[in-house]
């Protein structure tokens, strides 16, 4: 076992890896796209994306990770061989950071809609009234506990926390999903919303504003850019095919949010069916935070007898989904800080967690002018460009016999593979291309 710690197995780091890049970006964030964006016609373009633009970057920060042993700063620092590698390593730990911080207030919510759940079951009228009523002091308790669930997962280390905890919540998580699948399924109006989810408008599969919003669903929901990949990259045993390695994580991330648009899409048809409002002013499916604590626990309240118990289980799933997520963008810090500044792990990831607790504190306290400014600016500008900057440095960086020779450790033919003769060109010259556009694009 590597002194820094390393994945156990394949399916630890598969389970891991899918689990950093499943998380709200999938379970809510996809079906939403979906909402917004043409049904079918999003995800016939999404599952292409996926693997034209997104799959490249992962494999830029796997190699990355694994050939430089290191966590974001140094692995950067060791490519480019001066002070501008270490710079963006870490932009990459403040962007990662920042993300955590409006993140852990969401999965904060998730929590209290978990909770009330129970509490509305057991008839604590009160007490479900604080859970899903927006305050203050819900939204600093919650975001806390979250932050105190992620932090007790990192501590573990990289094989008793994140693959343990991993290789748990990402079965349970897909479990979930498919028994609220089959239930919904099974209610009237779930088959109009099948129709929707399955059923192309091909007018639309070429809109430029559905193919910019493929392509951000595509990069965002693998967590790239942020160096997630990188360092979890880092952890992966020199004897493990790569291309394969990040295909699998690629196919398990794709898959999940697939399922999850399997579930919402004709959920929100049944709750139409049931007499809930799911059509905004303009004539859209509800999406954004509308369709998770309005729309569904709207669908929820309709349900006789069994009602509170699929909503136990779909919040259930939000937190496991924000979990897998969290834990890994925490470790990015937390690798720099026991790497590069020689802190024990236990302080690095407590320090850490309450200094980001802090920033999510200030964010709490001015929510209406933070909330949505953090967001913007970490996923819509700092990530792309991140994932930019990533591609420039595996492939115009770093020479072509370093990726190569780091390819070979754990596949020798690599050379002579399709893998080998597309891969390379594709994140040297395409991939750049690409998210300069949609970056141009989001900003415009």
């Amino acid at each position: 076992m590597s002194a820094r710690g390393e994945f156990s197995s394949r399916f630890g780091f598969i389970l891991a890896a899918a689990g950093s890049a499943v998380g709200l970006g999938n379970i809510w964030g996809f079906p939403n796209q979906v909402a917004d964006n043409g049904g079918a016609a999003f995800v016939l373009v999404y599952l292409l994306l996926a693997f034209v633009l997104a799959y490249p970057v992962l494999m830029a920060e796997l190699v990355i990770g694994r050939a430089k042993r290191s966590n974001m700063v140094d692995a950067l620092g060791k490519i480019s061989g001066n002070k501008v590698g270490r710079a963006v390593g870490i932009w990459g730990c403040i962007t990662v950071s920042l993300i955590l911080a409006f993140y852990a207030i969401v999965g904060g919510w998730m929590i209290a809609y978990f909770a009330e759940s129970v509490t509305s079951f057991v008839g604590a009228t009160a007490v479900s009234e604080w859970l899903v009523g927006f305050s203050t002091s819900r939204n600093l308790i919650l975001c806390a506990l979250f932050f105190g669930l992620t932090a007790f997962i990192v501590t573990g280390g990289v094989r008793q926390g994140i693959e343990r905890w991993s290789v748990r919540l990402m079965p349970t998580l897909i479990f979930i999903i498919l028994l609220l699948i089959v239930y919904v399924s099974t209610q009237e109006g779930a088959a109009e919303g099948w129709k929707a989810y399955l059923v192309p408008d091909f007018s639309k599969v070429l809109n430029p504003e559905l193919l910019i919003s493929a392509m951000g669903q595509a990069f965002f929901s693998m967590s790239l850019g942020v160096g997630t990949m990188l360092v979890y990259g880092s952890y992966i045993s020199k004897k493990e095919h790569l291309p394969s390695l990040g295909a699998s994580v690629a196919l398990v991330d794709i898959g999940v949010a697939v399922l999850a648009g399997m579930l919402i899409i004709p959920a929100m048809y049944v709750a139409a069916t049931n007499g809930v409002e799911i059509l905004d002013a303009e004539g859209k499916l509800i999406g954004s935070d509308q369709l998770i604590f309005t729309v569904l626990p709207a669908l929820f309240d309709t349900i006789e007898t069994v009602g509170p118990l699929i909503a136990f289980a779909f919040f259930a799933l939000m937190i496991i989904a924000s979990l897998t997520s969290s834990i890994s963008m925490l470790e990015v810090p937390v690798a720099y800080m026991v790497e590069s500044k020689n802190v024990s792990r236990k302080t690095a990831v407590w320090s850490i967690a309450l200094v980001i607790f802090a920033v999510s504190t200030l964010i709490i306290l001015n929510f209406s002018q933070l909330f949505g400014l953090v967001i913007t600016a970490t996923t819509e500008y700092s990530q792309p460009l991140l994932g930019m900057v990533l591609c420039i440095f595996a492939g115009w960086v770093w020479n072509r016999n370093g990726l190569l020779n780091e390819l070979k450790e754990g596949s020798p033919d690599i050379e002579g593979t399709l893998f080998w003769k597309i891969w390379p060109v594709y994140v040297k010259f395409i991939c750049p291309v690409v998210i300069f556009f949609m970056f141009i694009r989001s900003v415009l």
